[in-house]
């Protein structure tokens, strides 16, 4: 099965081309941190969370280990390791009707050694934005 927001997902985490990232996102996307309480709303904000992650997480350990996917929607499990931290989680994304965009992007991780790390780098790395 082709998703093309799925092969889009990639060729971003391969190139890391903000423009193409841009593109992938719906207008209305919707990007569910976890370690903020509400789900942020609207392409602006979900591109700035995950260009965000990407400087904080996307280096040159970070790797997929796994993935499910359907026809709406894909999970994506990833490792990684950052000041001395591994870090294991998932990506949640769910696709536009079309299959074209991202609509939906969730995320969760682990160890609590983990979230508490990731919420000081990416507090900081959002403050620079």
């Amino acid at each position: 099965m082709t998703l093309p927001a799925l092969d889009g997902w990639y060729a971003y985490m391969a190139s890391h081309d903000k423009t193409a990232l841009w593109d992938l996102l719906d207008p209305d996307a919707v990007f569910e941190s976890p370690v903020v309480h509400t789900p942020q709303r609207g392409r602006d904000i979900t591109f700035k969370y995950l260009s965000g992650a990407d400087q904080v997480l996307g280096g040159p350990g970070f790797r997929y280990i796994g993935e499910w996917r359907n026809a709406g929607g894909a999970i994506l499990e990833f490792e990684t390791e950052v000041e001395g931290i591994r870090i294991n989680g998932i990506d949640m994304l769910a696709f536009s009707d079309d299959g074209q965009r991202i609509v939906n992007f969730k995320v969760m991780i682990r160890p609590l050694k983990a979230i508490n790390l990731l919420h000081r780098l990416m507090g900081e790395q959002l403050a620079k934005a």
